[in-house]
């Protein structure tokens, strides 16, 4: 039989996201940049304008986006709910990160669950020529939130852990790697995709009215820890694993995170200062977050594992 047809993919992408897109096609020479005008009319309203919208009839269309902030939300989904109506071929929007992620639980009456209300938003995309929406979305932050999209769409659940353990085997010290995680939800999370390390796990008790982390298992003296997340926000977690990983005789800490959110600039707490002791080695974010792979470009211990070809493979599939 003859070989099928390589799928080539037609990428737009948000302004926020125009170095990643251009990292991805330069991936495959199966994927094509495409652009779009992105202009606001008086009022501030969104006034958008999608180049060569002829030229996509009959061709695979990918978008790539990034709601980073609220406001950014509705512009991008009104592409989003454009770009299949094109007669495209088949149609997969990748979100990186999903933002919401962290909101997908009720603790009392009147609680939203905004991960829900996202996925209901995402869902409704229509339709394209060639069937449902895909959706790529990189370690979300609660497995259960996959039963929240609809059957309008394919959601396709990433990870960023393997270009993690491609850096660990370039560390000088790989062999004297421990995985750390900061809670029960990190290690159920994570711990079959980093088999074959030694683990120690943390966990947050209570202390009159301080909630203390302590470590619940493994032995990190001697090695280098490596914790790992799915995000990070404020960083307080985190440096308060590596206090108590430090105090047990951690060679080294270092930390790992997907999603670098890091909300009024908390990043500048991990920067490597002088005259102050190196609390992390290594802060190793992917660049899911845009914004701040260009605030901790260049600053240590910080460095960004790119997606770029993950993200090229999943548009080819």
């Amino acid at each position: 039989m003859p070989n099928p047809a390589k799928k080539h993919v037609f990428l737009f992408y948000c302004a926020e996201c125009e170095e990643l897109a251009h990292k991805v096609a330069a991936q495959s020479d199966s994927i094509t940049l495409q652009t779009i005008k992105w202009r606001t009319f008086d009022d501030g309203f969104p006034n958008i304008y999608i180049n060569n919208a002829q030229d996509l009839r009959g061709n695979h269309v990918a978008f790539l986006a990034s709601f980073s902030h609220p406001g950014a939300i509705f512009e991008q989904i009104s592409v989003i709910y454009n770009l299949p109506r094109l007669f495209s071929a088949s149609f997969t929007l990748v979100l990186p990160f999903f933002p919401t992620g962290s909101f997908e639980r009720m603790e009392e009456e009147g609680d939203v669950a905004t991960a829900f209300t996202m996925a209901r938003i995402l869902s409704n995309i229509p339709i394209s020529r060639g069937g449902p929406t895909s959706v790529v979305i990189y370690d979300i932050h609660a497995l259960q939130e996959r039963f929240y999209f609809g059957d309008n769409v394919l959601p396709l659940f990433e990870t960023g852990i393997p270009l993690l353990k491609q850096r660990l085997r370039q560390l000088p010290d790989a062999d004297n790697v421990v995985i750390a995680f900061p809670d029960d939800g990190a290690w159920k999370r994570f711990h079959k995709q980093l088999d074959g390390y030694p683990v120690v796990i943390c966990t947050k008790v209570r202390e009159e009215d301080k909630r203390i982390v302590r470590i619940k298992e493994g032995v990190p003296a001697g090695c280098h820890v490596v914790i790992v997340d799915d995000l990070v926000q404020s960083g307080g977690t985190l440096i308060e694993c590596q206090k108590v990983l430090a105090a047990h005789g951690a060679a080294k800490v270092s930390a790992y995170v997907t999603h670098g959110v890091f909300p009024k600039q908390s990043w500048n707490r991990f920067l490597h200062k002088n005259g102050l002791e190196i609390a992390f080695s290594h802060f190793w974010i992917t660049d899911s977050c845009p914004h701040t792979v260009k605030a901790i470009a260049d600053k240590a211990p910080f460095e960004v594992l790119s997606l770029a070809a993950s993200i090229a493979d999943a548009l080819v599939i």
